[in-house]
């Protein structure tokens, strides 16, 4: 597995659009590891904090052009993590769509090395409890959200401007500060949504390391696509249930009338993530949902 060094990163430029939960992470990671870090980001407490880090931080819109003469001509690596921010459809086509093609705009006046866009195991239609991997077909997509990002997605392919691109589908990311569910549990009562389909996820720092380990793919290797989830696809039932006994209270019921904070579940199915472990050698820190959210609980 690739692991990100001082001596690989020491003194290159990383520019991060979209500084979230994943995207914060990685540009402190950056730091820490002796690199010369640009970030944008629309929040200003998010940029003051990462001002604080020594981050060079530009708060603006990613889907405008007011930051292209704000960085350095040559990037070593971008990260393009940014989020919808609200606003529904319209928000997610400004965020995603929109602001790719700021970003593609800017690259072709600049030298890009390699980048990274996260994208979401979202776009699978598929569903029934069937496998789904990389080459699994995105035609019968229905869902507008998943269509804006499928088309970020190939506006991505598609240029000519970054030396490699990445595109690292995400399973559902959870981690340290991201206590919604253990609250509800906590709380009790009837959870939304449905108990038997199973959930895909992924801890915020093994996702963070596959951002490296596509930065970190070797020179030969082409651009591509991967999955990124961990080992362990668990029911919603039987996840609620193990929070519940880790917390000490009753596990809570299930109403699947209710709608989820997303409007909808997830489909059933297995997002299998052999491809980005066999090419580009990542493997999750945390396997499945008990190692990682031991971590949390511990924490906490």
């Amino acid at each position: 597995m690739f692991e990100a060094s001082h001596r690989f990163c020491a003194g290159k430029r990383l520019f991060v659009a979209g500084c979230g939960y994943v995207g914060s992470a990685v540009a402190r990671q950056g730091m820490a590891l002796g690199m010369e870090v640009h970030a944008l980001t629309r929040n200003p407490v998010m940029a003051a904090g990462l001002r604080d880090a020594g981050i060079k931080v530009m708060v603006a819109d990613l889907a405008t052009a007011d930051w292209h003469g704000q960085l350095p001509g040559e990037m070593d690596f971008v990260l393009n993590s940014v989020s919808s921010g609200g606003g529904g459809l319209e928000g997610y086509r400004h965020s995603y769509s929109e602001g790719m093609a700021s970003l593609l705009q800017w690259a072709r006046a600049a030298k890009i090395g390699t980048c990274v866009y996260t994208s979401s195991t979202s776009v699978y239609p598929q569903g029934g409890g069937v496998v789904v991997d990389e080459t699994a077909p995105l035609e019968s997509v229905a869902d507008e959200r998943a269509l804006v990002l499928c088309a970020a997605e190939q506006q991505l392919r598609a240029s000519t401007a970054v030396g490699r691109a990445y595109i690292l589908r995400l399973a559902g990311i959870y981690g340290p500060g991201r206590h919604h569910l253990l609250d509800q549990i906590r709380t009790g009562g009837v959870l939304p949504g449905g108990w038997d389909h199973r959930l895909n996820l992924i801890h915020r720092d093994d996702a963070a390391a596959a951002v490296w380990a596509a930065w970190g793919a070797p020179d030969a290797m082409a651009s591509g696509t991967y999955n990124v989830a961990d080992d362990g696809p668990v029911t919603k039932a039987a996840l609620i249930e193990w929070l519940a006994g880790q917390l000490g209270v009753p596990a809570p019921t299930f109403d699947a009338r209710q709608p989820t904070r997303r409007g909808r579940d997830v489909p059933d199915r297995v997002i299998a993530n052999a491809k980005i472990k066999r090419e580009l050698g990542w493997r999750p820190r945390y396997p499945d949902y008990r190692a990682g959210y031991a971590a949390i609980l511990a924490a906490l």
